[in-house]
């Protein structure tokens, strides 16, 4: 559909396969697609990840999924086929849907953030998925611990905070769905982050329910002033707050929700991500990938829950913890965490992509 055709998706089928399903010769895989009619995933993709299950020696069973705008859990015979299955797999955005839900953590079921066979044959879904899990988990743990953490842009955000320390009893993972490529750190409460995040070009949804309008695009930045995690005031023209103001209400009113709400936030940290379309041709599909990219930080608001219903996106970023800026202009920095390197060392091909980030996320003229 939309992919640079120049990759290899059999080897980012054999990563997703190996590394994060943990598939083994003779065991079950459901294969769960989305119609490509739909506009988010492509045929080919899937396509691949099937032949290099069965080359390996799994079973492989396809299932179509539709598409479903609020959807809040999956039908009782998809729980059925993944309850017979080993392994699953979601190239669907019904798995992003239900990402929060029931699933049992030591069910081996993935959800595929590659849209498409480029994605996944390009480094984005070749680079090593333990490195970048080992990655994720180093991010974890510096956020978790910085006493401080700052947040800036070229447009002028910059809002500060902290996220709260672990109380010991042992941390619960974000989501209950394993995740490919792996592409972003924990979700940062924001109850008590304050200061302003500049909106840019527009406001979309966050993929957990799809509603009409989804997106609003705006003429000029608008300025939300945020203090302990809720939105006091917007600053901008006149008529780009009203806006503003005017859609949150309306998403806030259809699902019973507080518009106010900041709940939590975070980056991307694959390099190897890239949106080679125009974000504006589909926005929905874009905030569903485009996210991965170091270059877009972003917000979960509208709504005491992750990950809200309404999305701010930062773009090119500076997330500086405890004075140190991890993230610099949009550039993640792995050697500024502590252990950083050693990921880098261990893992070539992170380094690799590291080396050599992908820029395009869609906005060719930003910030």
């Amino acid at each position: 559909m939309y992919g640079d055709p120049r990759t290899d998706p059999a080897a980012g089928a054999r990563n997703l396969l190996l590394h994060c399903l943990e598939a083994k010769p003779g065991e079950r895989l459901l294969l769960l697609s989305e119609d490509p009619a739909d506009g988010f995933y492509d045929q080919r993709a899937p396509e691949a990840v099937a032949e290099a299950a069965e080359a390996m020696g799994l079973t492989v069973e396809r299932y179509k999924v539709p598409f479903v705008a609020d959807a809040r859990d999956a039908s009782p015979d998809i729980w059925e086929r993944i309850g017979r299955a080993d392994c699953s797999v979601f190239f669907a955005r019904l798995g992003d849907q239900i990402r929060f839900d029931r699933l049992g953590a030591c069910q081996r079921t993935a959800m595929v953030y590659a849209m498409d066979a480029g994605m996944l044959g390009s480094g984005y879904g070749i680079a090593s998925h333990a490195g970048f899990l080992k990655l994720k988990s180093l991010i974890d743990a510096a956020v978790s611990s910085a006493d401080e953490i700052r947040m800036t842009c070229p447009l002028g955000t910059d809002i500060r905070g902290r996220s709260p320390k672990p109380n010991g009893a042992g941390e619960e993972e974000d989501v209950t769905i394993r995740r490919f490529p792996m592409a972003v750190f924990k979700p940062v409460p924001a109850q008590s982050f304050s200061g302003k995040v500049v909106i840019n070009r527009f406001l979309t949804g966050t993929g957990n329910r799809y509603y009409t309008p989804y997106d609003l695009l705006l003429d000029s930045p608008v300025t939300s002033h945020v203090e302990a995690g809720r939105v006091a005031r917007y600053e901008g023209s006149q008529e780009e707050v009203d806006k503003v103001l005017r859609h949150t209400a309306e998403v806030g009113e259809r699902f019973g929700i507080d518009p106010a709400v900041v709940h939590s936030w975070h980056a991307g940290m694959h390099p190897g991500c890239a949106y080679l379309p125009d974000a504006l041709d589909n926005l929905a599909r874009w905030g569903n990938c485009a996210f991965a990219n170091p270059r877009i930080l972003h917000f979960h608001t509208c709504g005491d829950y992750a990950p809200g219903e309404i999305s701010w996106n930062v773009v090119d970023p500076t997330i500086e913890l405890d004075g140190r800026a991890v993230w610099e202009d949009g550039v993640l920095h792995p050697e500024h965490l502590a252990g950083g390197a050693e990921v880098l060392d261990l893992w070539p091909d992170v380094r690799a992509v590291f080396a050599r980030p992908r820029n395009e996320i869609g906005l060719p003229d930003s910030p």
